[in-house]
């Protein structure tokens, strides 16, 4: 193989990892959320802009008012998750840009004054660190059980009121109980997927 990841990481990170459906009750810890962050920011994003927002669902409150916005098959698994994340893209991350992009902080301004141009940089880059968070909760040993199975209005209006945020994923996150797992489903082979011009 012409990889440098050592098997074991492929595995981990790639090979042998799922989507988990259930955990184990083992809380997950903010110095791992902090872990997970501290590779999750390195993610590509346009003018390092990082229009991500991660908002941690911990308390009992918190959690039942988002279970009344997911849908019927995520609600159990959602309630008995230790730790759910509700990622969001910022439509105001140009505020930011300045201290993020400082070899051109004009951008702001030239790029992103436009809200149309902003909703969808923010969606596109944010998807980016999305996917990198989801990798970043497996390079610290738990599991990630990512769905898109809610009624994203709803979310908006109970966890982002200002209207400045739209989300893109709610992630469960813990050690994977009993039965996490699904059989690994089919994937697409290179030659279905790569051209060459």
């Amino acid at each position: 193989m012409s990889l440098i990841l050592d098997p074991a990481a492929q595995d981990l990170l790639f090979r042998e990892a799922h989507t988990a459906n259930t955990f184990t009750d083992e809380p997950v810890t903010d110095e791992q959320v902090k872990a997970v962050y501290d590779l999750v920011k390195y993610a590509p994003t346009a003018f390092n802009q990082s229009p991500l927002r991660v908002v941690l669902v911990r308390s009992a409150e918190a959690r039942e008012r988002l279970l009344g916005h997911m849908s019927e098959g995520n609600r159990a698994k959602t309630a008995a998750a230790p730790l759910t994340a509700i990622l969001a893209a910022d439509n105001e991350f140009h505020e930011e840009l300045p201290k993020l992009f400082p070899h051109f902080p004009q951008a702001k301004d030239a790029f992103f004054s436009e809200r149309a141009v902003r909703e969808r940089s923010a969606a596109f880059n944010a998807a980016l660190q999305v996917g990198y968070f989801i990798v970043g909760v497996r390079a610290a040993g738990l599991a990630a059980g990512p769905m898109t199975g809610y009624d994203p209005e709803g979310v908006n209006k109970e966890f982002f009121a200002d209207g400045e945020h739209a989300v893109l994923a709610v992630v469960n996150i813990g050690k994977p109980g009993d039965d996490a797992f699904r059989p690994r489903s089919p994937r697409l082979e290179f030659d279905e997927v790569v051209t060459t011009v």
